[in-house]
């Protein structure tokens, strides 16, 4: 496909991290001026966000119903993320019309086709990882360009969560003129199997997406299958002790690179972002760097001052009782841990003597139900657990699952209470802004829409 001969894009799903990328780089990518005029870019999306209105500000047309209507004869491509059914009416709508569509990974993978691509794997960490490497490369002067699944926040300004293209503002998208393309690689569906790495980064492996997945062998069939795509001269970064890897390392033809071998520089790290888990996502850009002949002081400056992204373990502001309030889109047990440790440790370091207080929020019914008890046992980690309503996201609701079951299932495992459930934001509003105090650590977590309750505290204050 030659996009320089498309002249009108419709996305549905445009409100999606990753799709907002696509649709502001094809903004920064007009046709060829022999058409006489400049490309037009529109979509669709179930509701607004700050995603779309800084869309809209761009010039790009939303529509809030995805409706067939939406979708006209003299649309050249329609682009959807896989979230959506097969069924969507403006799906069907572009099919029948004959318009040309693709998936928002065989989009990616066109993107990488003709570049020299940095894609970054793994169940967990992709998006701090991928964007410590943008990092490194920027400062590195390599000029990539970066499409991550989260908003790169600018230095001297954590709680900017704008999407405009100035200086100085958060940002997804990074259109850099460079042939290196550094990217954040979902395993979800196999999507990253569109992608065409040069250098391959799998963080960890670990049982998620148990919607689509049939179990973790089949997860790590999918992992394989990505590394088989990184070619002889390529890399495969990853821990080469991690047991779950064993089969995936196999099935590459790339030169491997363990990135716990880069364990001595750790003491040179010294992180703005905390947490265990944040120094091997460094070692994993320390190891890139490496690859490409960036200087190795350079890499460890700029991961010095690298400030964290969008929604992960993000400052917001502070409740009315001067509580520490924070935002984190740990969705995972296993990422519920990290970010609890890294807290911790933040605590430690502050000399934060209250409590750590978690408003979590489950994401999907499906994950909430297989991994119940190690939801559990990660969240009776902390002093005060608030349960939300389970985000069902594209699951239809399931009564089989239940939030009371996993309060009282992490109860029992903490050996006292510490957890209850919250039938409204509103709710747990009230309480933070009342129990909590100076000294506490509020985190706000989970993949859905409770970090509206983190904005609220903030704004009240």
């Amino acid at each position: 496909m030659d996009l320089n001969k498309i002249k009108s894009i419709y996305f549905i799903g445009i409100g999606g991290i990753g799709m907002s990328a696509i649709a502001r780089m094809l903004l920064l990518d007009p046709p060829s001026q022999s058409f006489g005029e400049e490309r037009r870019i529109m979509g669709s999306d179930r509701a607004k966000s700050v995603v779309t209105e800084e869309l809209e500000k761009l010039g790009v047309k939303i529509f809030y119903q995805q409706v067939a209507k939406n979708i006209s004869a003299d649309i050249d491509l329609v682009i959807y993320t896989i979230a959506i059914s097969e069924d969507n009416p403006e799906l069907k709508k572009a099919r029948e019309l004959g318009i040309e569509c693709r998936t928002y990974p065989e989009m990616l993978g066109l993107i990488s086709a003709d570049k020299y691509t940095i894609a970054v794997a793994g169940t967990h960490g992709k998006t701090t990882t991928t964007a410590m490497i943008a990092k490194v490369l920027i400062e590195a002067k390599l000029d990539p360009m970066v499409i991550v699944g989260s908003l790169l926040l600018p230095e001297g300004n954590p709680r900017e969560i704008s999407l405009g293209l100035p200086s100085g503002k958060a940002t997804n998208f990074i259109a850099g003129q460079s042939d290196y393309f550094v990217v954040e690689a979902c395993e979800y569906r196999r999507s990253f199997l569109n992608l065409n790495p040069k250098i391959g980064i799998i963080t960890n492996i670990d049982s998620d997406h148990l919607d689509y997945y049939k179990d973790l062998a089949d997860i790590q069939l999918a992992f394989s299958e990505f590394a088989s795509r990184i070619p002889t001269d390529g890399f495969l970064i990853c821990d080469i002790s991690d047991p779950l890897l064993s089969p995936v390392i196999n099935r590459t033809k790339a030169q491997i690179i363990d990135y716990c071998s880069l364990g001595g520089f750790t003491s040179k790290l010294e992180l703005l972002v905390p947490g265990e888990h944040n120094i091997k996502n460094a070692q994993c850009a320390l190891a890139v760097a490496q690859i490409l002949n960036v200087e190795q002081n350079t890499a460890i400056e700029a991961l010095k001052k690298f400030t964290g992204t969008w929604r992960r373990f993000e400052y917001k502001g502070q409740t009315k009782n001067d509580a520490l309030v924070y935002d984190d889109y740990a969705h995972h047990p296993t990422e519920i841990r990290a970010t609890i440790g890294g807290a911790r440790e933040f605590m430690a370091k502050r000399n934060l003597m209250g409590k750590l207080i978690i408003a979590f929020q489950p994401h999907l019914y499906s994950r909430t139900k297989a991994l119940m008890t190690d939801f559990a046992e990660a969240l009776s980690l902390v002093d005060k657990v608030m349960v939300a309503k389970i985000y069902a996201a594209r699951e239809l609701f399931d009564p089989e699952v239940k939030e009371e079951k996993l309060v009282e299932l992490i109860n029992a495992k903490a050996g006292k209470n510490i957890a209850s459930f919250f039938g409204d934001f509103v709710s747990i509003e009230q309480d933070l802004e009342n129990e909590s105090k100076v000294g506490d650590l509020v985190v706000v977590m989970g993949a859905g829409d409770i970090n509206q309750v983190a904005n609220s505290l903030v704004m009240k204050n």
